[in-house]
């Protein structure tokens, strides 16, 4: 790769390869210490900010942005990451998406994507306490949704994240 086209609006964590155990890049093994090195060394070369196993934000990518304010309302997110939809929880526009893809949104700050087909699911029932927001979605869950109603958004972050 030539190079990063925004480093500035891009970030990097240490996240499926990291020991739950300690701090320590040679304790998950040799294939995740190669992987972490490689992404040490990336982030270096192409100006990408890093947070590393000693850096307080690094954690889990799709649970840190959201708890670290990286993740804005109105932001297109992409990640290498099947869990990156959740992002859609707090505004942004989110996909998961593979490797392959990965190299060219770091390339080209684009993303091919086909024209999504939409869909408005309107809650208008008055939420009750006992039944999470997610329960009340599953039965409208045969297609890809937002809910658009307003108990939804009302909800705590991590109640949207959820859904």
């Amino acid at each position: 790769m030539a190079a990063v086209r925004q480093p500035g609006k891009t970030f990097a964590t240490m996240d499926h390869n990291v020991s739950t155990q300690t701090k320590d890049i040679n304790a998950s093994g040799e294939m995740a210490r190669i992987q972490m090195q490689e992404l040490i060394k990336n982030c270096k070369e192409f100006g990408v900010e890093l947070y590393d196993l000693n850096h307080p934000y690094q954690g889990i990518v799709h649970v840190m942005g959201p708890e670290q304010g990286v993740t804005l309302p109105g932001m297109t997110i992409v990640c290498g990451d099947s869990h990156t939809a959740t992002h859609g929880a707090f505004g942004a526009l989110a996909f998961g998406i593979g490797t392959s893809e990965v190299e060219h949104v770091l390339a080209t700050q684009t993303l091919k994507q086909g024209r999504a087909k939409t869909m408005k699911i309107e809650v208008q029932a008055k939420r009750r306490r006992a039944l999470p927001p997610k329960i009340s979605c599953w039965p409208s869950l045969v297609k890809p949704v937002a809910p658009a109603a307003p108990a939804m958004w009302l909800s705590s972050a991590a109640k949207r994240s959820a859904i």
